[in-house]
């Protein structure tokens, strides 16, 4: 395949900014250890790293995104080959699927009592198929885990985001039959490895994946234990931190701009991408957008490189099987994986400030990755690589975030040995893995981009260092309010010459620095109804976006 083209200057010019000391500086202890700690569980769902989607309803036969409840059940008599949908997750490297069993129309991939809007009504197998037990049974035969996402809108019933019914006389009969839709697909098919609660949830169903579902990383609602990553490109964005405040947790919505390394809870972030981007389900039209090999490898460089899952969808066709373009594609892209980073050329494990890594001999090295031992929580906040060459040790990359994966490119050159300073850590940096490889390819040129990622609470950006924004229709209770500063880039290492001003007058009293974070402040708003403007300077980051939370 062909090289990436990259700027080697650019490597060679970021290593020279970095090479000016090698005396490893003091270790700066943010606080004595992490307060967010994983659970064995989502240690476990974190080391699959990629999952394939699978998006299948009756808007397959619609050429559209929604389903406009228009496709008469007697037309959907597909030749469903689930062995063919593992297959095609096997082949691209995926370790998990999961399985849109009901998408927002209400539409139900499997044998439910509950409505006559499913699989059953169908010719396909005589109304007796259940597209959730044959994907179940093809899951096992190939030693892949099996994850559901059944959706809380429903607009067959008449549902709407989240599950909010448009007619609120019906909310408890919608209610019941979620559950007991929720209730019939983690009993019936064996314990899920993930389930989808997209937009979050209105519905109480948290007894049921106490109950039922106790080991299945959770998507978005009350009881979320992963997170979504803020778009559908795939991207994460770097520095990634896999902890958060609980009561961002709690939200159910939150996304990776959420990410605070001394946050107290440990919520994984999921990329969701289609390589249909950004159409998620087939159509007669859309094979023009099946992602090339490079803007796949472009996806992993920036999801499961920088410490994230990838949740790669590719949607069944009106035959139910994988298309032939999408199948050829997800088993090159996983070839390509397999070829660069299956076979280290060598690699070690280790703890403390500096972990170094000897090569057997001279050896060509082009990445390098890093790997927490996340066991411990997530405790790198700045780290160098360098390499050993003939005229001596080498920066050859400076980053912050390492967590579960951190793929590193580096200027190809041959070296004696790596090593790694983390220059800044919570605690004692904890390595899994340090590993070197020769791919012998250039990575994807934007392997190191910012990502742009969305979050639900943004209250504005900030550019150039300054800030002012209009909190004015965001401050809606007389109380109290996180003000929290995310960079694109880099670091907030304060923020200063705050002014908050109301109706025009400053209000000095009102605004004072987050005692707990560097990076937020604290707002007290004793009325509502007035013109709220917060100015002032960041101390570090360039740019990045503003989120506001009510405390």
């Amino acid at each position: 395949m062909p090289a990436h083209k990259v700027n080697r200057r650019a490597f060679l010019a970021s290593a020279a900014a970095t090479a000016a000391a090698f005396s490893l500086p003091k270790i700066a202890l943010a606080q004595s250890l992490p307060r967010a700690i994983p659970t064995a569980d989502q240690l476990s769902w974190q080391d699959l790293e990629i999952g394939m989607f699978v998006h299948f309803a009756p808007n397959t036969w619609q050429d559209k995104e929604g389903d406009d409840l228009s496709t008469p059940l007697s037309a959907i008599h597909p030749d469903i080959d689930t062995d063919n949908w593992a297959d095609c997750a096997v082949n691209l490297g995926a370790r998990y699927i999961v399985f849109v069993a009901k998408h927002q129309g209400g539409f139900c991939m499997w044998q439910t009592q509950t409505t006559k809007y499913s699989i059953a009504h169908t010719p396909w197998k005589n109304g007796r198929g259940d597209v959730l037990a044959d994907l179940s049974v093809s899951c096992r035969k190939r030693g892949l885990r099996l994850g559901v996402y059944l959706s809380p809108r429903d607009d067959y019933f008449g549902a709407g985001l989240g599950g909010m019914c448009k007619d609120p006389a019906r909310q408890p009969a919608y209610n019941a039959m979620y559950r007991e839709q929720l209730t019939e697909v983690l009993t019936r098919y064996g314990q899920m490895i993930e389930v989808w609660f997209d937009g979050s949830s209105v519905v109480p169903t948290s007894d049921l994946v106490r109950k039922y579902a106790p080991h299945a990383a959770i998507f978005q609602g009350p009881d979320a234990t992963i997170r979504w990553v803020g778009n559908e490109n795939g991207f994460a964005p770097y520095p990634l931190w896999d902890a958060e405040s609980k009561a961002d947790a709690r939200s159910g919505v939150s996304t990776s701009m959420h990410g605070d390394p001394s946050g107290d809870a440990w919520i994984p972030v999921e990329c969701d991408v289609s390589i249909r981007r950004p159409n998620w389900f087939w159509s007669t039209t859309n094979v023009r957008n099946l992602m090339t090999l490079d803007q796949l490898l472009e996806v992993y460089y920036r999801s499961v490189g920088r410490g994230a899952q990838l949740l790669l969808n590719i949607p069944a066709n009106r035959r139910g099987h994988m298309p032939d373009e999408d199948f050829a594609r997800a088993r090159e892209f996983g070839d390509e994986i397999r070829r660069r980073f299956s076979k280290p050329i060598a690699e070690t494990r280790g703890s403390g400030p500096r972990v170094e890594l000897q090569l057997a001999q001279l050896a060509h090295v082009d990445h390098v990755i890093l790997e927490e031992d996340c066991r411990y929580g997530q405790r790198v906040l700045s780290f160098r690589i360098e390499g050993l060459a003939a005229n001596g040790w080498t920066a050859l990359y400076t980053g912050s975030s390492i967590g579960h994966k951190r793929i590193v490119p580096v200027a190809p050159g041959e070296f004696h040995a790596l090593r790694l300073n983390a220059t800044e850590s919570i605690g004692e940096a904890q390595i899994r893995r340090l590993a070197a490889f020769n791919t012998g390819v250039m990575p994807p040129a934007t392997w190191d981009a910012p990502a742009r990622v969305w979050a639900a609470d943004s209250a504005g950006e900030w550019k150039d260092h300054r800030f002012e924004v209009d909190l004015t229709a965001k401050i809606k209770e007389a109380t109290q309010y996180r003000v929290r500063f995310v960079p694109v880039n880099g670091k907030v290492a304060g923020v200063e010459g705050t002014e908050l001003l109301l109706d025009g007058a400053p209000a000095p009293h009102l605004v004072r620095a987050d005692p707990a974070a560097h990076d937020a402040l604290i707002l007290t708003m004793t009325a509502i109804g007035q013109k709220v403007i917060l100015r002032g300077m960041i101390d570090g980051a360039e740019q990045g976006t503003i989120l506001l939370q009510k405390m």
